[in-house]
Formats: C-alpha cells, structure tokens, sequence
C-alpha cells in the first residue's frame, strides 16, 4: 500500500495542468511579455499567469492586443506573443493577424476554445478560429492532447521567426489547459516540408556580380527582408563597395542610412521623384528584400522598362509574382549580400549615374509651401526629426501623417520606424507604440497619428497611463480622414462623402482625464515652445496639433500610372 501511495504521488508530481504546460514552454523561448486579454475560455491559463513571472500587459480590446504585439515584434525581432478568449476574443484579432502576415511580423498568438466536447456544436463563443485564420496566418494549430503542448509552442515559435516571418496560432480548447497531462519527454524540432533556403546559390551570386559589372545605371531597391535579416550593416558596406545607390521601400526605411550620400529615397506612389526615376530609368534592378507591390511599382508595365531585374529573398513564392526576373537569389538578405561582399567584382561604370540622382535629389526634393497662417502638417514632423535628432522610434497610424513621417524624418538609424504598409490598418499606430516603447524602455517613442486611426484605438490611452510610458503621442489633427479626402478632391470632382470628422471630443482634454499631460498647438511658435518643454520628459504627453485641413501628400503617382507620371513635384 505505502508503495502504491508513493507511486500515485510521484505521478502526480510528474504531472501539469495544460496551462502550466504552455507557460513552462514561454518560459523556454525567452518570452519576456505577453499581450493578452482574459475570458471564458483562458481563465484556467490566467489562473495560472497570476503566479507567473512572465509580465503581463492587458490592451483595452484585443486589436489593440495585438497591434502593441506587433510593434514588440517589429523593434525586438522577437515573436510578440498574444492571448486571447474564444469566439468574439478570436475574431478580434484578425485584422492583426493580417496586417503581420502581409508585413512579415513573427507573432505567436493563443486563442481559448470551448471544450473539446461541445466544439461544432454553435455553444457559447465558440468561433472556427482555425477556418477564419487559415488564409492569415503562416501556420495554425488547434491541441487536442495536454501532452502535445510543449512541442507545439516550440516549434510555433520556430516557424513564426525562420524563413519569411510571420504569424502562428494556436487554439487551445478550456478543457485542455485545465486538465493533467504528464510532462513529455522534449522532441527536436523535425519539418521535413519546411526547410528556409538561407544560403544563396553561388552561380546565381556570380551571375548577378557580373552584371553589376557591366550595369551603367544600377539601382538597390531595398525591402523589410534587409531589416528583418538584421542586414543593414552588409547592405551598407556593399552598396559603397560597388557604388550603386539605394532605394528604399516604406517599410524598409532606416535599413540604409538616409544622410549616406548613396541613399536616393523612398519610390513608389508617395516617393520622391529621384528615387522613382531611378526604378524608372535604371538598367539593372537589384531587389533586396522587398515584395514589388502595387503602391511601389505603380503600373507594372512601367516599371524598370529598361532593366535587367535580380531579386534577393527568402520567400520563393515573391520572386517573379508580379515583375519578371532574370536573376531569382532565394536567400536569407544578410548571407546573400556577405557573399555579393566576398565577389568584390568590378564596379560598374556609373558615376555619371549616381551623380544625375543627386542631381535630381537637389531639383526635387520633397517640399511643401509656407502659404498659410495655420500650422503644417510636414514642418510639424520636421521639427520632431530636430528635436529628437533623428534617434526617435517613429511609430505611425495610416494615411497622410504616415507618409509625411516616411518622407520628413530622415532614418539613419535599422529599425526606428514602425507602420502597418501592407494591409493599412487604421488604429494600428497607438497600441504599436506601446509595443515599441516596451521592446526599449529607454527609447524616446513618438505616436505619429492622424485624428481618424487616433479615435480608431482611443482606448489604449488608459495602458500608457496605467504603465507610466514615456510615449509622445502626436496628433496631426485636420479634422479629416485626409488620405480620402485627397482622393475625393483629386479623382472624386470634390465629393467629400463622408471624410470630414470636425466632431470631435477635445483630445487634450479626454487624455487629461486618463491622467495625460496635454496640450492643443496651432503655431510653430507654440510647437518650439511646448517641444522643446516636454520631449525629454519621461511621462507621457499628447500633442494636438491643429494643422491645414486641406494639405495634400505630394509627390503622387495616380493608380494606373507609370514611376514616371509623378504629379505634385517640385519644379
């Protein structure tokens, strides 16, 4: 009997409920913060994160979750790591879970489910969160044993952050993480169909260094895969090595310095008119990273009609999708430009090129008039770009305030700008920077939001306060959802349906009443004034700046047209 009872007992000891299971597994990848909301169906794994020393953060609606998991993803390079309950708690997330695959974002994300028993039966908050996320994630899993856990969290982990990043999902029924399971032996990680090429092929390597050799006008175009691969430094040296100026996508900003003398801009429809003609006129296209999307190429039959195309990355599926390639890299961008480093080659003869860039950098730079009394939108984030010196984490909502960042605050620096550009989601901007100020305490943060996606994600003021974050919350406040109404003026004959939001409660006055110190600025005297008070601070603060309601984004391609069909440029 005493035998028996000694047996029982070591099994007991030997056993762990399904949640216990996935925290211990957290713990085994380093996970540091989870971004999560309770409900029904998680209650057993927040029964057990009360004890857990992983921190916990509570968004104010999980979109809001799940966006500051992004943001913690993008600076880190880390998997942001989400929970969520069943049924309405999962569909929420959808839209993040989007806008990461599209960006390339690694998340690992928990969905609670009902019980094993009653799933399919249409029982309370039950959702087919695994048929709703097939399209939107890199991989799902729904656990049906206790004893599986460990191994699926392990190797969601690896696939979230190898290869093409991106999110994973795993449902756990309420059954599951509340029951005993015994604690498996651990199992390496065997994906026989899911094998990343990270090494370029060497022939394709020679193939591309000899046509940088003969190339008189070529250009880089650089994507997110150079930022994602932590390949700034690589693309840097070789881009001077072979004298080839860069070009950047929005979402790779920062992944080439923007004071080098190579950099020539951001193309596509909002890019300056250097880098465009660049991509326009160039003979050899060299992609690094970037996925050739329709707001960078405009019309795909102008788009480097005169170039040889290479395109370098690490997801086979891009390369060849929308503009034909003569010389395919499959690789990881940071081993294949070590390896472009290491054929040196012979530059190219294209100092005549690279000086007709610069040339037309300094004939058309972005600009904006001085034609009125209110406040402008562009010189606002100049005035951040000198106030912070450049060395600001720039997280930005959607819309025009988004490419007036993009275009007015030089990044010098690989992975200081963080925006939703695939999908374009509306309210991503603030919970983002909630994501982005706890991936680096010490950075100074700035929300840079359009009063629309600003009320989209209004909630998430009540994490800034409640957490003390030093984020600088800047409002560029026209009273329109402005990227529309610049469409309505220009392709609409003026019919502003719907666009003008001037009802609006008083922004310094609600975040005064989440305990946000506030202020409205209407003149440049008082943006000098109140930036240079508070941007050193280590609180919270929300700027309201009261800014021309019909200024436009320019330059602009219209869709349907060619890089070279720029409207809005400077003369």
């Amino acid at each position: 009997m005493q035998e028996a009872a000694f047996m029982e007992k070591k099994a007991e000891e030997e056993m762990m409920t399904g949640a216990d299971l996935m925290l211990n597994a957290l713990k085994k990848e380093g996970v540091e913060v989870i971004f999560g909301y309770p409900g029904g169906a998680v209650l057993p794994i927040y029964d057990k994160l009360y004890h857990s020393d992983i921190r916990h953060i509570l968004p104010r609606h999980e979109q809001g979750g799940i966006h500051a998991a992004e943001g913690y993803a993008r600076i880190t390079g880390k998997p942001g790591v989400v929970i969520v309950t069943s049924g309405p708690g999962a569909t929420n997330i959808v839209t993040g879970l989007t806008d990461a695959l599209m960006d390339s974002l690694p998340l690992v994300v928990f969905t609670g489910q009902v019980s094993t028993e009653v799933i399919g039966t249409d029982a309370f908050q039950e959702a087919d969160i695994l048929g709703i996320t097939t399209p939107i994630t890199k991989y799902n899993y729904q656990v049906r044993n206790i004893e599986d856990i460990p191994y699926i969290v392990k190797e969601a982990f690896y696939i979230a952050s190898s290869g093409r990043p991106g999110p994973v999902l795993i449902d756990i029924p309420k059954d599951i993480s509340a029951s005993l399971g015994f604690i498996p032996e651990e199992k390496e990680i065997n994906l026989p169909g899911y094998q990343p090429t990270l090494q370029p092929n060497y022939l394709q390597i020679c193939k591309l260094t000899e046509a940088v050799s003969k190339a008189k006008r070529p250009v880089i175009l650089a994507g997110a895969g150079v930022l994602h691969s932590n390949a700034a430094q690589e693309l840097e040296q070789y881009a001077e090595q072979q004298n080839i100026p860069v070009v950047h996508t929005l979402l790779g900003l920062g992944g080439f310095p923007a004071d080098n003398p190579l950099f020539t801009g951001m193309g596509g429809m909002h890019g300056c008119y250097a880098a465009n003609m660049a991509l326009y006129e160039c003979d050899l296209l060299i992609n690094i990273g970037a996925r050739f999307d329709d707001r960078l190429t405009g019309n795909l039959t102008h788009f480097a009609p005169k170039a040889l195309v290479a395109h370098i990355d690490i997801d086979p599926a891009e390369i060849g999708k929308n503009v034909p390639t003569k010389i395919p890299i499959v690789a990881d961008a940071k081993e294949a430009l070590k390896e472009l480093i290491k054929q040196k080659g012979r530059p190219g003869d294209n100092e005549e090129w690279v000086q007709l860039l610069k040339d037309w950098n300094e004939k058309h730079p972005f600009y904006y008039e001085n034609d009125s009394e209110l406040l402008k939108p562009q010189k606002v984030i100049e005035m951040l770009y000198e106030k912070t010196k450049g060395d600001a984490i720039v997280v930005t909502d959607v819309g025009q305030h988004q490419m007036w960042a993009a275009q007015f605050y030089k990044f010098n620096y690989a992975n200081r700008f963080v925006t939703s550009g695939g999908l374009g989601t509306m309210g991503f901007g603030l919970p983002a920077s909630i994501g982005a100020q706890l991936a680096d305490p010490e950075a100074c943060v700035l929300a840079v939001l359009g009063d629309g996606g600003f009320q989209m994600a209004i909630q998430e003021l009540s994490v800034i306060a409640e957490l003390n974050l030093p984020i600088k919350i800047v409002i560029l406040n026209n009273e329109n959802l402005g990227m529309v109404r610049q469409w309505q003026e220009l392709f609409y004959e003026k019919r502003y349906s719907y666009s003008n939001i001037s009802s609006q409660p008083s922004f310094t006055k609600l975040a005064e009443a989440y305990g946000i110190k506030a202020f409205e600025i209407s003149t440049e005297e008082e943006a000098e004034k109140i930036l240079s008070e508070v941007m050193n601070d280590r609180e919270p603060v929300l700027l309201d700046f009261r800014v021309e309601k019909m200024e436009k984004v320019y330059p602009m391609i219209a869709q349907g047209k060619g890089l070279h069909e720029m409207v809005g440029v400077k003369e």
